[in-house]
């Protein structure tokens, strides 16, 4: 599928590790602007960088992200590369996590204090109502990051559509659409997005070389699935809206039924 472009909104990325040498993303400034440079001629225009917080990233303070994104600010300027760059992080969820939010060492993303971007273990799933009922005494909305990989709920699908409804929104990776993290997580996503239950598609890029800072082609695999115009949805205006600090509903649109569906009926029984 061709996309538009002349008519197509510029993408903006919500989770992108492109802050060099604090986690276990670029790992230079060299491998930050081979990245940026990616994106940009991908169409992206925006990043909320988002770096580790918490878990075994606790070094990594709010003000340490605030400084490195304005460095890594003046060095796409120096380098006449046309991005914007903002502050944020992918936290992971613990106890300290609401207080760290509440005195800014914790980061929202685009430090707007309205969206978080949440990560639980990879190899698990814990309830998330608690901790989204926390955020929201604090005036704050969580986003979960990647759940199409997430081993538990990949187990348990139908736990994504109660957390959708509870008011959580999805952030679904570039690559798990495109099949980077194999067929599990490729099905999920697509069955995510055929149920509507997809808020973001962002990279959760790590590198120049692989896991990549790149929107166009799961852009395109969302609009041939739901439409071009829900795939902008995602790639473009509710990842706009968080990174301008404004809100996205957790809202679903009408499932689109068929073989996907079918394919994941399983999931109820979880």
């Amino acid at each position: 599928m061709r996309r538009i472009v002349e008519e197509r909104e510029t993408f903006v990325d919500i989770h992108c590790h492109l802050v060099p040498g604090i986690d276990d993303g670029a790992k230079s400034w060299q491998e930050s602007l081979a990245m940026a440079r990616m994106a940009v001629a991908d169409g992206i225009e925006t990043i909320v960088v988002t770096p580790h917080q918490l878990g075994g990233y606790a070094h990594n303070s709010g003000d340490l992200i605030r400084h490195r994104t304005l460095e890594l600010q003046q060095e796409l300027d120096a380098h006449d590369i046309p991005l914007k760059v903002l502050p944020g992080a992918d936290v992971r969820i613990d106890n300290g996590m609401i207080e760290g939010l509440k005195n800014g060492s914790v980061l929202s993303l685009g430090d707007h204090r309205r969206h978080v971007l949440l990560e639980l273990p990879h190899e698990m799933y814990f309830p998330l109502e608690p901790v989204l009922d926390d955020l929201a005494r604090v005036g704050m909305v969580g986003i979960l990051s990647h759940p199409e990989r997430n081993q538990g709920l990949l187990k348990q699908p139908s736990l994504i559509e109660t957390l959708v409804d509870y008011g959580c929104l999805m952030q679904v990776t570039a690559g798990s659409l495109t099949g980077t993290f194999g067929p599990g997580s490729q099905g999920m996503g697509e069955w995510m997005l055929n149920e509507g239950l997809v808020h973001f598609l962002s990279t959760d890029a790590h590198g120049p070389r692989a896991r990549r800072p790149l929107l166009g082609r799961a852009f395109d695999h969302a609009a041939s699935l739901v439409g071009e115009d829900v795939a902008m949805d995602l790639c473009c205006r509710n990842p706009a809206a968080v990174a301008a600090g404004n809100d996205v509903e957790a809202v679903r649109r009408k499932p689109q039924r068929g073989v996907l569906a079918t394919w994941f009926g399983w999931r109820k029984a979880g």
